[in-house]
């Protein structure tokens, strides 16, 4: 049964394809920082395995949210491991290990990929698809990610930049 909310069916369905594309971006970074938690090794393994543990738990939060908002909206959550990997602009490298200062680089930069996106999803779905709540909803989030860059940077602070910002 579709919602009958005052969005119509066609802006519907363009915020739930915005919504899959953010949740498989979501759950990249999501295993990628679950990943760096497993293998992060060096004089700060503690805090950054503590760190990573942290961040990872709030992106599987991020995960359920977005998921549940394209269900609200009367869509389908894209929910494989293929799904994910085909709708995600965010890349893993497997095989790779990191030294800990690339993989906060990694981190930030991908945190950094996510909040320009959701600035223009924000934009897009308020203006093309009038979808005020769905709007609110990727600033908010969008504010949650400034955040865990933020933190990013403070590890980082002082370093020579990295050759992949």
């Amino acid at each position: 049964m579709n919602p009958n909310i005052a969005i119509t069916d066609k802006d519907s369905a363009g915020v739930v394809k915005i919504l899959n594309a953010l949740l498989a971006e979501e759950y990249v970074l999501y295993t990628k920082t679950r990943n760096y938690h497993w293998n992060v090794v060096g004089p700060q393994f503690n805090d950054l395995h503590k760190f990573f543990a942290e961040q990872y738990e709030a992106l599987d939060d991020f995960i359920d949210e977005v998921a549940e908002r394209a269900r609200t909206l009367g869509g389908h959550s894209v929910a494989t491991l293929v799904e994910f990997q085909e709708a995600a602009r965010l890349k893993e490298h497997p095989g790779q290990y990191p030294a800990a200062e690339e993989m906060l680089d990694n981190l930030l930069a991908d945190h950094e990929t996510i909040i320009r996106q959701l600035r223009a999803d924000g934009d897009a779905v308020a203006s093309k698809y009038h979808d005020a709540g769905t709007n609110d909803f990727l600033i908010g989030l969008m504010e949650k990610h400034e955040k865990m860059a933020w933190m990013l940077r403070a590890f980082l602070e002082g370093k020579a930049p990295s050759r992949s910002r």
